[in-house]
């Protein structure tokens, strides 16, 4: 479980200022305009930001001074972060050594997620010569082979086609339930929201103004939502 104990930060004129629980196995949506705090709450989450107060503890563990590689987070952009000179399968290995120095254990490893994401003969490709959506296969293929219980995302899939970006959230879906993965996502649109996840934060200005679950929401949205519909 992810529990946000009354933790705030202020940067560069913003403040975010928050309490939230997130239970295990969910899947939960950060929805708001455009400097509400999403990326920050994220990159608070993560470890690329420390909180100036308040605690963020994992199953009751304090990991607020932690760094990035010690808390249990795996995070996918929305660009995906691959580079150009790597192999499909390169790209994705990353997520186990940098270095790329794999064990065979680990090169089946990146094998078996690279074959859940569809992409199982794609690993001698070059990033260029895939298409959108199987770009972003290959960002979240990586960030599953880390297999951490926590996954955070970033609008991941805000540049692909609303086709494609169904189709994504739904894998990332299957592929989160069957992992049992803890997932928070930053979003722009309420219907991807839906496709994904099963509760919704709503920030205003650094705050959390709506937490609810997503059932039932179209059928008596709060006033907030409203402009969302």
């Amino acid at each position: 479980m992810l529990q946000l104990d009354d933790v705030a930060l202020t940067q560069d004129g913003f403040s975010l200022s928050l309490s939230g629980t997130v239970e295990p196995g969910a899947r939960v949506a950060v929805l708001g305009p455009s400097g509400s705090g999403k990326s920050t709450l994220l990159a608070l989450i993560a470890g690329f930001e420390r909180p100036d107060r308040g605690r963020i503890l994992w199953n009751g563990a304090d990991i607020t001074g932690d760094s990035v590689a010690r808390r249990p987070v795996s995070i996918l952009f929305q660009d995906g972060n691959l580079f150009p000179h790597l192999t499909v399968f390169d790209n994705v290995a990353l997520g186990l050594r940098p270095d790329l120095r794999l064990s065979p254990h680990q090169r089946d490893r990146v094998a078996q997620s690279l074959s859940d994401v569809g992409l199982g003969d794609f690993g001698d490709r070059r990033p260029a010569t895939l298409s959108g959506g199987q770009q972003a296969r290959v960002g979240l293929a990586r960030m599953l082979l880390r297999d951490r219980p926590l996954a955070l995302l970033d609008e991941p899939f805000a540049a692909l086609d609303p086709g494609l970006r169904a189709e994504m959230l739904a894998l990332l879906k299957s592929l989160s339930e069957r992992r049992g993965l803890t997932l928070i996502m930053a979003c722009h649109d309420l219907r991807d929201a839906e496709r994904l996840c099963d509760r919704l934060w709503m920030l205003e200005e650094g705050k959390l103004v709506l937490d609810a679950p997503m059932a039932g929401l179209r059928d008596a949205p709060p006033c907030g939502l409203m402009p969302w519909l």
